[in-house]
């Protein structure tokens, strides 16, 4: 019986192989390899890309001099926000570069940097207490009411940090660890929360507004402090939003009444996935509570593999396959899949489900030009399905593209990792 069972094993191994090679054959033989569609992406961001303000009549402001209190100003591109948005796609960009050895790419981030801090106190001079913080130019940056206006942000500084420091930064960067270590709402276990749309709720999306910053912090300020919180919030998430029925999270949990909300919403799983990616990274071997992270994150990803649709693809919920197909969720879990399994951190036969899932992604997602298509715009959290359903999918939104480069660049380095093993 043991000599069947080697026999069944030594042939499932052999036809992964085959399977794994027939997915790199397939690639080679593809007019554009994967880099080639990667910097498509960037490009095309790069090209759409204006760092500036503009007025209510769309005229460029190449002055602040002589501006009238009452004249309105906004931002020249949506890509030139101070948004955690912005963070993702920052860190991609800076991904990138190190991939490719191109500059432009490094001063993508840089200059997005440096552009928020030449700017914002003339915004913040003007700024009135009656009006949203987020919908006013820069006010994310000197607020930092919520994780999600400086947590991401943050991270991508700090990545900055480490080729063109600047002391305006790191003062922007205590001031951040000092909000979300003793300004920002928490639970009485210390996990991290928001003030709504009900007080102490719970957003899935607040993992990654800090632990990428705070496992980033870790390594800059030599304190273990800030890896021993990224650790408790990846467990203490998972304890409040896991269902173990499905093998998937929900997308908050609502502490007046201590019940979780409807959705298992693609992209709060997905930033629970990248959330893991960056602090198991950068947690040092042997870490205390660095094996728990692994496991979780091996847990969630087998739970992500069974909702893999045809194309390869998945879904605005995850659970519900007459949602829409929907891209960042997609180009989250494939980079996550892909930096798992050469990183070690889950086997090597789910390399498939990072492989269909990145082909899936070229074949109907990205446009020639590098265009992408059907990113889920911004959404907050309700305990109405229809409203997950719903909300539209748009081109080039900035809650996807970043993620879909760092996606492409994870599988470059996992087709490396299977060749040589």
């Amino acid at each position: 019986m043991k000599h069947i069972n080697f026999r069944i094993k030594s042939i499932f191994g052999l036809l992964l192989i085959i399977l794994q090679t027939n997915f790199l054959q397939a690639h080679q033989e593809d007019k554009e390899t994967d880099l080639e569609v990667v910097r498509k992406v960037a490009d095309y961001i790069l090209s759409k890309t204006k760092l500036g303000f503009v007025d209510a009549d769309g005229k460029s402001i190449t002055s602040f001099e002589n501006i009238s209190e009452d004249k309105e100003l906004s931002f020249a591109s949506k890509y030139g926000e101070w948004h955690y948005t912005n963070g993702v796609i920052n860190l991609a960009m800076i991904h990138l570069a190190a991939q490719t050895g191109d500059e432009k790419y490094y001063a993508y981030a840089k200059n997005h940097i440096a552009h928020g801090f030449d700017n914002y106190e003339f915004f913040q001079k003007r700024f009135k207490n009656d009006r949203p913080h987020h919908r006013y130019p820069l006010g994310q940056l000197w607020t930092m009411l919520e994780l999600d206006d400086f947590g991401a942000i943050s991270a991508s500084m700090l990545e900055v940090m480490e080729r063109d420091n600047d002391p305006r930064y790191e003062t922007y960067i205590k001031n951040g660890l000092e909000r979300l270590t003793y300004g920002q709402d928490r639970l009485y276990d210390k996990t991290l929360v928001r003030t709504f749309p009900q007080k102490m709720t719970l957003w899935a999306d607040d993992l990654y507004m800090s632990v990428p910053f705070l496992s980033r912090s870790a390594v800059y300020t030599g304190e273990n402090k800030y890896f021993d919180d990224a650790i408790n919030q990846v467990l203490s998430f998972d304890k409040y939003l896991w269902n173990p029925h499905n093998g998937l999270y929900f997308h908050c949990y609502y502490t007046d009444t201590e019940q979780n909300g409807v959705a298992h919403w693609g992209r709060s799983n997905g930033w629970l996935v990248l959330s893991q990616l960056h602090l198991l990274e950068r947690l040092p071997e042997g870490y205390p509570g660095k094996e728990k992270v692994r496991k979780n994150l091996e847990k969630q990803l087998i739970g992500l593999s069974r909702y893999q649709d045809q194309d390869g693809l998945w879904r605005q919920l995850l659970d519900k396959n007459d949602s829409y197909q929907e891209t960042s969720a997609s180009a989250m879990f494939v980079q996550g899949f892909a930096k798992a399994i050469t990183e070690g951190w889950i086997d090597k036969r789910f390399a498939s489900v990072a492989l269909r899932g990145w082909e899936g992604l070229r074949k109907h997602m990205i446009e020639e030009d590098g265009q992408v298509r059907a990113i889920c715009v911004g959404t907050g959290i309700s305990d109405d399905l229809v409203f997950y359903y719903t909300r539209s999918a748009s081109p080039n939104e900035k809650h996807g593209v970043g993620s879909v480069i760092d996606a492409g660049l994870e599988v470059i380095k996992l087709k490396e990792f299977l060749r040589k093993n």
